[in-house]
């Protein structure tokens, strides 16, 4: 089953850390992903520009609305993402946990549902 984990943290405190800093913590990312690939659970995964670089889109009738900026304007905003294959709950939250904006934000998971019609034999 596919899991989505949804990462959250606070581009404030991600824009005040030091270069090395920041490069420590892609180094942890990095190490993650080798970890996943190796494990056989990786199936994908990507950081996310800033939400200043955000457009939001809404239809309304016919009217399309285009804002610049994020659906909502909170501390914590979505940053990445990683996709991890497993055979349970309990794994994928194994594998959040490791995610190192676990341990300053928030890292959601949820099953991804695939339409079996959808799916190419």
């Amino acid at each position: 089953m596919l899991y989505m984990t949804l990462i959250y943290s606070d581009q404030e405190q991600w824009a005040a850390l030091s270069d090395d800093e920041r490069h420590g913590m892609y180094a942890q990312y990095r190490a993650l992903s080798q970890d996943a690939q190796e494990a056989g659970v990786m199936a994908g995964g990507n950081e996310l520009g800033p939400t200043r670089d955000a457009t939001t889109v809404r239809v309304r009738g016919d009217e399309t609305l285009v804002t610049d900026g994020p659906y909502a304007e909170v501390k914590e905003a979505l940053g990445g993402y990683f996709l991890f294959e497993c055979d349970s709950m309990d794994a994928a939250l194994d594998w959040a946990a490791r995610i190192p904006a676990a341990e300053h934000g928030a890292v959601e998971v949820r099953p991804v549902y695939v339409d079996p019609a959808e799916v190419q034999l």
